[in-house]
């Protein structure tokens, strides 16, 4: 009965995508997302910006 209930729980983990191993600690979520978030969205004012400054002169 145990070993039923860990196989469902751990299948479930893996089909959401969020399987870890039980036995180590859970880390932080790596900040390097949001970095590549800031360049992106950095990049694309930019090219507003210039799309906007070209289209004045």
């Amino acid at each position: 009965m145990v070993a039923d209930m860990n196989r469902l729980e751990q299948a479930a983990r893996v089909s959401m995508g969020e399987f870890q191993d039980p036995e180590s600690p859970a880390s932080p979520a790596p900040r390097t997302s949001h970095l590549a978030l800031r360049l992106a969205a950095f990049a694309l004012i930019t090219a507003i910006l210039l799309v906007a400054a070209f289209q004045l002169f």
